[in-house]
C-alpha cells in the first residue's frame, strides 16, 4: 500500500471518529432523564460589557432556575471567572437568580471557575462543606459529556446533566472544540 492510500485511510478514519464522537456528545448532551440531585452546578459564560448576561448564559440560568423551581435540586452553585469585560460571571449569575426569586442562602458562588476543569476542581472542594452527594450540571449540550468525564476523573460519579434549549451557529465551532478538548483533558 502506498503512502497516499495510507494517508487517505487515516483521514477517513479520523473523520469517522470525529463524526461518531460528535453525534454521541450531541445526543448525550440533549438527554435529560428528569432525575433529582442535591445540587446544580451552572457553568458560566460571557457577561456583556454593559453587565448584562449573554443570551447563552441567561438560558443556562433559566435552566437552573427550572431545576430549583421543579424541586429537582436543593442548592445551586454558579461557577465562572473574571471576564475580559470586567465582571465576575459567578456574581452576575447569582444576581440574576436572586432577582428571579431564588433565596440567596442556597446559592454558592465560585468566581475562580475560569474553565471547565477549574469549575470541577472547585466544586469537588465544596462537596463536604455543602454536603452534597449528587449533582446536575447545567451547560450547553455539547459541553456536558466532557464535563461529566472530568467529574468522574475526580472520583465523583453521581452526576446528571441538563442543557437549555438554546442553539446557535457558533455550536458548530464548539462541537469541534469539544472533540479535541475531550481527548486532551
Amino acid at each position: 500500500m502506498n503512502l497516499r492510500k495510507k494517508i487517505k485511510i487515516i483521514l477517513y478514519l479520523f473523520i469517522l471518529w470525529f463524526g461518531l464522537h460528535s453525534i454521541y456528545i450531541i445526543f448525550d448532551g440533549l438527554h435529560d432523564n428528569g432525575g433529582t440531585a442535591d445540587c446544580a452546578v451552572i457553568l458560566g459564560n460571557k457577561v456583556n460589557s454593559d453587565g448584562t448576561l449573554s443570551e447563552r448564559l441567561e438560558e443556562r440560568l433559566k435552566c437552573g432556575l427550572n431545576l430549583y423551581n421543579n424541586k429537582r435540586v436543593k442548592r445551586i452553585i454558579v461557577s465562572g471567572g473574571l471576564g475580559k469585560e470586567g465582571f465576575y460571571e459567578g456574581d452576575k449569575m447569582k444576581e440574576y437568580l436572586i432577582n428571579k426569586g431564588i433565596p440567596d442562602s442556597i446559592i454558592t458562588v465560585d468566581n475562580k471557575g475560569n474553565n471547565t476543569l477549574k469549575t470541577v476542581e472547585n466544586t469537588i472542594k465544596l462537596k463536604d462543606s455543602l454536603n452534597f452527594k449528587s449533582l446536575i450540571i447545567v451547560s450547553q449540550y455539547f459541553h456536558l459529556t466532557r464535563t461529566r468525564m472530568l467529574y468522574r476523573k475526580h472520583n465523583f460519579d453521581n452526576i446528571e446533566s441538563v442543557s437549555p434549549n438554546y442553539f446557535e451557529l457558533r455550536d458548530i465551532y464548539a462541537i469541534t472544540r469539544e472533540f479535541f478538548a475531550y481527548y486532551l483533558e
